[in-house]
Order: C-alpha cells, then structure tokens, then sequence
C-alpha cells in the first residue's frame, strides 16, 4: 500500500473534530474528501467519546461509510482527539487499506503524565495505546512550515509529498482545514438545537 503520489489529482479524506468540555459526552467529527487541486468531493460526520476509546472505530465507519475507492489518503488532525481519545493509525490504515498522516503542529514531551493524571483508576490501556502511536517525525512542508507527522502505510518522505500536495500556505493541510470548518459548522448547529 503506498499514496499514489504520481497520479495527478489524488484524493485525501481530511479528519479533524470539535468539541466544548462541558456541552456534551461528545466530540463532533467530520472527513472530507478533497482532491489535490482543492475541489471538495465528499463529507461524513461521526462522533467519538470524550475520554473514551471509540475514536478508530468511527473514523474506520465514517471511511466505510463513504463508500468510495478513489481514496489515496487520510489525513487525520492529530492522533489523541477528544481528550485523550487514541486512534490507533496503524489500525485505521490496515482496516481501510489507505495509508493515514495524522499531523500535529507542536513538539510536545509526550502525554504520559497527562493521561495518568485524567484517568488515574484505568490509564494502563490509554498509555499503551499511546505508546503504539510510536514518535512523531518533523516534517518541513514546501510552505516553510514545519510539522509533526505519524504515518502508517507511507514513509514520512511520502507523507511530506502528500502533504505538501495539500498545503496551500502555513502548515495546515486544506482536507483537515475544511474538515475543522464542517465539524465546527456541524456542532453549533447541533448546540443550537440543544439550547
């Protein structure tokens, strides 16, 4: 499994959630399908527990979901989402047979401490799942903007081309840009709803 990085309008299925503490057990998430000359082709929404371990299974459903094999990509906006929520990479990429980038913007020290500190009666399963998650490689994209970048199914050097692909300026790839914009769209108007 590799992105096809030569063909000319490749498609990414960009993930990125929203949430509010305090609103809810849930986090809002979308996936939109995006080819690499920017035309949006597609979008899903699912949720994933605060705190909880549901965050592979539904980015796994909402890509089966879809229903489409055009897909070269998934970008994901990071791999612990929804307050320490761990999407096993590796997982979603051998289950879709589509290699994932999930990107971050920070270095960090890690999450260890955090999770131990959020989940002190059971944080054994969540600091193994985060220690499978493997480092983070930086990444300078062609923008001049460096990010932190896991990849299952490609090599960073792959990673970095698709990425590049998709970044138009800063460090922010457009498919989890747009996705950000329709889970934000999506809770709000579901907030709305509620109030």
């Amino acid at each position: 499994m590799r992105i096809r990085l030569e063909k000319r309008g490749i498609r990414a299925l960009g993930v990125s959630e929203v949430f509010r503490e305090g609103s809810g057990r849930k986090s809002t998430l979308a996936g939109v399908v995006i080819r690499s000359d920017l035309i949006v082709d597609g979008i899903i929404y699912g949720s994933a527990t605060l705190g909880g371990d549901d965050a592979t299974d539904t980015i796994i459903n909402m890509f089966r979901r879809l229903n489409r094999n055009d897909i070269n990509v998934i970008i994901l906006g990071g791999a612990v989402i929804s307050l320490y929520n761990i999407i096993d990479v590796d997982r979603v990429s051998a289950e879709t047979q589509v290699p994932v980038i999930s990107v971050t913007f920070e270095e960090s020290e890690g999450l260890e401490s955090a999770i131990k500190h959020h989940f002190p009666e059971n944080w054994v399963n969540k600091i193994e799942a985060y220690r499978k998650l493997g480092g983070r490689e930086p990444v300078d994209l062609k923008t001049g903007y460096r990010v932190y970048v896991r990849a299952a199914g490609a090599d960073t050097q792959e990673a970095k081309r698709a990425l590049d692909k998709f970044t138009l300026q800063g460090a922010l790839p457009e498919p989890i840009r747009i996705a950000h914009l329709a889970a934000k769209a999506k809770f709000e108007a579901d907030q709305r709803r509620i109030d």
